[in-house]
């Protein structure tokens, strides 16, 4: 069957992988990351950085298991493109005891018999001398199959393994899809191009292409990232990630350092304290912007009461989205007999991506999803 995927991020790569290995015949479409962000007038992708969470432990069964099953391909894509992303510095998740959030965390955690080791008060401090928890907190570890990945890497060696299994790959942007009896044209930069069917899977920038078609938000997002000596960068080897968990719906996450290309050290933060919904024009402007500078503040007083004994060196913030479901789960499903979507992360998708593309491949070659793949997460 011809498949076209139009979108070449986390999910789309992926997806434009399985539907090749499955025997397809298939044209991946979407641009390589611009040179220039700031003078960029095309789409741009969330992807564009080097420090992404990955663990099992979700305190909604969905996240849990299509990161558990992306999880188990890691290795398997590393090796069909010869390119690192991941790496396994374990992954810590916290809040305090008797939390909701924290309560469900544990059931999951019990129901699917994820390894993971519990700390509290003096135990959690001399296990992670690197963080400082209020009294009462309890934090789960995964110290195996959990760390953070590249998601700049992971969508290049998804993309190399694509074409390794025979994908034609388009590093251009789609501009229009046209559904028709015969099949569906898609117009991108480097001219029209017909498939039978179509899988979309554009993130934040779907309504360009399919305005109206499905419910989704997209918001703003502000991360941090602290440089820091290659010295402290060795101090904090051992460090995992980290989540913290608050009663109020905040989740912090952090990061231990990563190089990135400049050759510097950074500990990345994110965690918007508001959410600022973006729409049309709206969200490239974001993606040419640093972010929000006061949630940046909100970040590095977050990091330097987490963290005090940090030596951070400098200070940046950097734009990125979420695109959510209204079921905060990802919404993989047929729009039509040709057109089929695979979209919204929900602030969670870097990591399962390849399980969620997988999912799109499925839904686009005419196949159903299991019951567990529409349980939603709210």
């Amino acid at each position: 069957m011809d498949i076209a995927v139009v979108g070449r991020g986390l999910i789309g790569a992926a997806a434009g992988r399985h539907l090749a290995k499955a025997g397809h015949r298939v044209t991946l479409i979407g641009p390589d990351e611009p040179d220039d962000r700031r003078a960029h007038r095309g789409v741009f992708a969330s992807h564009y950085d080097e420090g992404r969470i990955t663990r099992g432990l979700d305190p909604w069964p969905f996240w849990s298991r299509v990161s558990r099953a992306a999880i188990g391909r890691y290795a398997e894509i590393e090796a069909e493109s010869g390119i690192r992303f991941f790496t396994e510095a374990g992954s810590l998740m916290a809040g305090p005891e008797g939390s909701r959030l924290m309560d469900q965390l544990q059931q999951v955690r019990d129901r699917d018999g994820i390894a993971c080791d519990t700390y509290r008060d003096t135990g959690l401090a001399e296990r992670f001398p690197f963080f400082t928890f209020p009294t009462g907190t309890i934090a789960l570890h995964e110290p195996r199959g959990a760390g953070h990945v590249s998601p700049r890497r992971l969508v290049a060696a998804q993309t190399a393994a694509a074409e390794a299994a025979g994908a034609r790959v388009l590093r251009v942007a789609a501009t229009a899809l046209d559904e028709g009896p015969e099949g569906v044209r898609i117009a991108t930069g480097a001219g029209e191009v017909r498939a039978e069917r179509v899988l979309v899977a554009t993130g934040g920038f779907t309504d360009l292409l399919m305005e109206g078609s499905l419910d989704l938000t997209v918001l703003a997002r502000t991360v941090a990232l602290f440089r820091v000596t290659e010295a402290e960068a060795r101090r904090l080897t051992a460090m995992p990630t980290l989540i913290w968990l608050d009663p109020d719906g905040d989740d912090p996450y952090l990061l231990p350092p990563i190089r990135y290309p400049d050759g510097n050290w950074y500990l990345k933060l994110g965690g918007d304290p508001v959410d600022v919904a973006l729409r049309g024009d709206e969200i490239g402007d974001w993606f040419r912007s640093d972010g929000n500078p006061e949630v940046g503040a909100h970040l590095e007083a977050h990091i330097r009461g987490r963290m005090p004994d940090l030596a951070i060196e400098t200070v940046q913030t950097m734009p990125c989205v979420t695109t959510y479901s209204p079921d905060n789960i990802a919404t993989i499903r047929a729009l039509s007999d040709r057109v089929s979507v695979a979209v919204a992360g929900c602030g969670r998708g870097a990591k399962c991506s390849d399980e969620l593309g997988r999912l799109g491949a499925e839904v686009v070659a005419g196949h159903s999803l299991p019951e567990w793949a529409l349980e939603a997460a709210v």
